[in-house]
């Protein structure tokens, strides 16, 4: 499960996309074909009995609220989950399938695309999984969609955990065990006692893969406020499957971390995608400065167009202030001193300075206009730009042009894909410890090893001891490496000194439950075992359940009896004596 390491421990993520499953060709067999269907919480896996499991899907649908049925996309139809993520539906609730209409939907697509050519039905005897201890309304539902909207001939019911043990304990069968199977929303305790379920002594723990990617996800994003976009569930969940262990020792392995030197060897730095493209660059392109030149063209026609404005301006007031002039000089005393308060000045000889400083700014005005330099050094066009910019005034928001200036080669201080790496050190421990401790991310329930005790006591001790010495692990969620010694040294914990038990792995602990399934299937096809035929159904209800080697317990619903009739009263005096509910109604 574990990824193999690099040297200088840094992991890309694959962000595999899914691949759209093919139409398959239905097997050609000599008897009529069982379809096997493992229905998870996560991942649903079908195929045809004996020819192995052809459709590996997520259990998920995305549709919009409202939208139509043929706009739905299933399981492998949808490459990635992340863009659709809010509009994904499931029909789970937790382990049990609660939604009707989106089952149904699931189903439609495996049967379609495993090639089920039967007209309006789907003439196949079929062997569904189930969750451990189902309430029988939940069976009910699933039954009427098999009987009713496909018309299945026979259907059986199992247990996804106890056809992994039988699977893997063929040759050890009937044998007592405590099988352990965790998915992604549960984890069971399921007690086997010479081959047989033991539903009444069986426990769950609301403790999956769901929580420990949920777990991550909160975890990574508070270390890293700066990537929220990038912490992804689907990259949390490839973390969680290739990158965490379960350590024998919790406490021990977090002193260890705190070794500088054993974090530097087994942390894990996950390169998040980044772009390396250069903002600026120290030699500009043949572009950019033809940018800049016509830029620099545009700003030299903005300055010699407000140079003529101003010009014409400057020309305008100086003929006036010429023209005041030339009152004093008629004999017009009383219209100069009026002129001179309109234009704010105090005497003649403030007028004549004004009138020379004028004069001279408006030859110099001529002489740009008409291109005659006052300064004779040449000017390079860098120069020529600075004065450009240094003369014109602040434009509006439509004439702004932003200009782009040359800026030197500075060599960056840190390495960009180091800050867009996100460093996995005890999290890569601390996730799949809640399976162990469930109070880590705030859950008030018992974790795996205490409910395995609490199962264990409710046996005498030579049943016990006859349990532990087959202790069987299996499940998406059982995939962490160490997880086998881990539970090795919680028996031995908890196990009286001197006794001996064995734990084994699931030899596949995803595939394993179908594969069961589908031995199962085929050893009793011909038989009455375990399958519940139309007529059974009609008969005895959708919560009915024949029981087999790995399904669960069938307990029918017992109603109440009603309680008999009162018999009239004898007498009047009784009548009397009975309270009326409206004494002023008349009597019917």
């Amino acid at each position: 499960m574990a990824a193999p390491r690099p040297a200088s421990n840094v992991f890309t993520f694959r962000d595999a996309r899914a691949v759209p499953d093919p139409v398959h060709e239905p097997p050609l067999l000599d008897g009529p074909a069982v379809l096997v269907l493992d229905n998870g919480s996560f991942q649903l896996r079908a195929g045809w009995a004996g020819a192995g499991p052809k459709m590996q899907l997520r259990s998920v649908v995305a549709r919009s609220r409202g939208g139509p049925r043929s706009l739905s996309r299933v399981g492998n139809d949808i490459p990635s989950l992340e863009p659709l993520r809010w509009l994904l539906r499931t029909p789970f609730d937790k382990n049990l399938p609660v939604n009707l209409e989106l089952q149904e939907l699931l189903c439609d697509h495996v049967f379609q695309r495993l090639g089920v050519t039967s007209q309006g039905c789907v003439d196949h005897p079929i062997v569904f999984t189930e969750a451990p201890c189902t309430p029988l309304h939940v069976r009910q539902m699933v039954s009427e969609l098999l009987f009713e909207c496909y018309r299945v001939p026979k259907v059986s019911f199992g247990i996804d955990g106890l056809y992994s043990f039988y699977h893997n304990k063929k040759e050890a069968l009937p044998a007592s065990a405590i099988v352990v199977s965790s998915g992604y929303h549960c984890t069971h305790i399921l007690p086997v006692v010479n081959g047989r379920f033991d539903g009444k002594n069986c426990r769950r723990i609301n403790i999956g893969g769901f929580h420990s990617v949920t777990y991550l996800h909160r975890l990574l994003q508070l270390k890293y406020p700066g990537h929220l976009q990038a912490i992804t569930l689907s990259r949390m969940e490839e973390i969680l499957h290739e990158h965490c262990y379960v350590p024998d020792d919790y406490m021990e392995e977090l002193m260890k971390w705190r070794c500088p030197d054993y974090y530097e060897e087994n942390v894990h730095k996950m390169q998040l995608p980044f772009s390396s493209k250069l903002l600026s660059s120290a030699v500009p392109s043949e572009e950019k400065q033809e940018r800049r030149q016509q830029q620099l063209r545009r700003l030299q026609e903005l300055n010699a167009r407000r140079r003529e404005e101003k010009l014409q301006q400057d020309q305008e007031r100086l003929e006036r202030l010429l023209y005041v002039q030339e009152l004093l000089e008629d004999g017009h005393v009383e219209q100069f001193h009026k002129a001179l308060v309109e234009l704010n000045m105090d005497s003649a000889e403030e007028l004549q300075s004004y009138i020379h400083k004028l004069s001279v700014a408006v030859e110099q005005g001529r002489q740009r206009v008409l291109g005659d330099s006052i300064d004779s050094k040449p000017q390079t066009p860098e120069t020529e730009e600075m004065e450009a910019m240094s003369e014109l005034e602040p434009l509006d928001s439509e004439e702004h042009m932003e200009t782009d200036k040359p800026t030197p080669s500075v060599q960056p201080m840190f390495n960009i894909a180091e800050y867009h790496q996100m460093y996995l050190g005890t999290e890569r421990i601390r996730v799949p410890e809640v399976l162990f401790q469930p109070s880590l991310f705030g859950e008030d329930q018992a974790g795996l090893a205490e409910t395995m005790q609490y199962v264990l006591d409710r046996y005498p001790q030579e049943v016990q001891q006859e349990l532990v010495q087959n202790v069987f692990l299996t499940g998406g969620n059982v995939m962490y490496p160490g997880i086998k010694a881990r539970m090795e040294n919680e028996l031995l914990q908890m196990r009286p000194f001197g006794s001996t038990f064995h734990v084994s792995l699931a030899s596949h602990p995803i595939l394993d439950s179908w594969h069961g399934a589908s031995e199962w299937a085929l050893q009793n096809l011909e038989t009455d075992e375990g399958w519940i035929t139309r007529k059974e159904y009609e008969e005895m209800g959708g919560e009915y359940l024949k029981e087999h080697l790995a399904s669960n317990r069938y307990t029918a619903i017992r109603l109440p009896k009603p309680a008999p009739r009162s018999a009239a009263p004898a007498n009047s005096q009784e009548t009397e004596n009975i309270p009326q509910s409206n004494p002023g109604a008349a009597p019917s």
